[in-house]
C-alpha cells in the first residue's frame, strides 16, 4: 500500500474516516506494513484510542503539520524515511511529543541508542498488542502536553539525587559517587519512568538486553548496588521500591534539571 493509499484514521475499523472525537487521545501509528496498520489500528481503536495512520516516517512528518495527536508509534524499519530518522525529526520540532518506537532488533546497545535520541519507550517486534497498549497508557500518564519527556532531558533529579546522563555521573546530596555501569544504565532507566512497575524480566531485557546470558538475579544484585549509593529520601521511603511478585518502580518524583 502507498502513502497516498493509506488509510488516514481508524475508529472502530481501520479504514473509516470520521471527524475526530475530542474525548479520545489521539495516537498516530506509523508502519509500513500494512496488516500492522490494520490489526494495531483496530485493538487501539477498540480501546478507546483515536487512531490516526502513516507509511513511513515522511508522510509521519506530514501529518503532524496537520494534526496534533497525543503520542506517536513508529516503526524503526521503514522506506523513505525510517523511524529513527522520524524520531530525530520529531525531537527537533515537538519536543514534548511522546514516542514509542517498534523495532525488530534486540540488541541492548540499539535500545539504548533510541532512549537516547529521545523516545519515551520501545517494543520489541513481535509483540502482544495488548502489550503495546499498556505501554502506551503508561507514557501517556507521564506526559503532559507542552512539556518534553524525561526521557529526552541530560540530567534527572529526585531530591538530593541526581544523574548526568551524558556524562554518566551521579550525585546524592551534592556529593558525586559511582555506580557500575550497569547499575548506572538500570537506575537511568528507572528515573526517566518514575511510578511505572517493571518486572526484572523487562528490565533485563532493556538493560542487559536480549543477547545477555544473565538470570533474573543479575538485576536484584544491580538494584541492592543502587540502594547502596543512593540510599533513601531522608530516612523514609526509598527511592526504588520492591513490589511483591511484579518487580520495582522508581517511587519518588522526578524532574528534569
Amino acid at each position: 500500500m502507498t502513502g497516498s493509499q493509506t488509510p488516514s484514521f481508524a475508529s472502530g475499523s481501520a479504514g473509516s474516516a470520521e471527524p475526530a472525537d475530542p474525548a479520545r487521545q489521539r495516537i498516530l501509528l506509523v508502519d509500513d506494513d500494512e496488516t500492522i496498520r490494520e490489526h494495531l489500528g483496530g485493538v487501539l481503536s477498540r480501546s478507546g484510542l483515536d487512531v490516526r495512520m502513516a507509511a513511513n516516517g515522511a508522510e509521519a512528518l506530514e501529518r503532524l503539520d496537520e494534526e496534533e495527536p497525543d503520542l506517536v508509534i513508529l516503526d524503526v524499519m521503514m522506506p523513505v524515511m525510517d523511524g529513527r530518522e522520524a524520531l530525530r525529526r520529531i525531537r527537533e520540532r515537538h519536543e514534548w511529543l511522546p514516542v514509542i518506537l517498534l523495532t525488530q532488533v534486540g540488541e541492548s546497545f540499539e535500545r539504548a541508542s533510541a532512549l537516547d535520541e529521545g523516545a519515551d519507550d520501545y517494543l520489541n517486534k513481535p509483540f502482544d498488542p495488548h502489550e503495546l497498549l499498556a505501554r502506551i497508557r503508561a507514557v501517556l500518564r507521564r506526559s503532559s502536553r507542552g512539556s518534553a519527556p524525561l526521557s529526552t532531558s541530560s540530567t534527572l533529579t529526585s531530591g538530593e539525587l541526581r544523574i548526568d546522563r551524558t556524562a554518566r555521573r551521579i550525585f546524592v546530596g551534592g556529593k558525586e559517587d559511582q555506580l557500575t555501569p550497569r547499575a548506572f544504565a538500570l537506575l537511568e532507566y528507572l528515573m526517566a519512568h518514575p511510578g511505572e512497575v517493571f518486572t526484572r524480566e523487562r528490565l533485563l531485557q532493556t538493560v542487559w538486553g536480549f543477547d545477555a546470558i544473565v538470570t533474573t538475579r543479575a538485576v536484584d544484585h544491580r538494584i541492592a548496588e543502587i540502594r547502596r549509593v543512593i540510599g533513601s529520601v531522608d530516612g523514609s521511603p526509598t527511592y526504588i521500591e520492591t513490589v511483591p511478585s511484579l518487580g520495582y518502580r522508581f517511587a519518588q518524583k522526578v524532574e528534569r534539571s
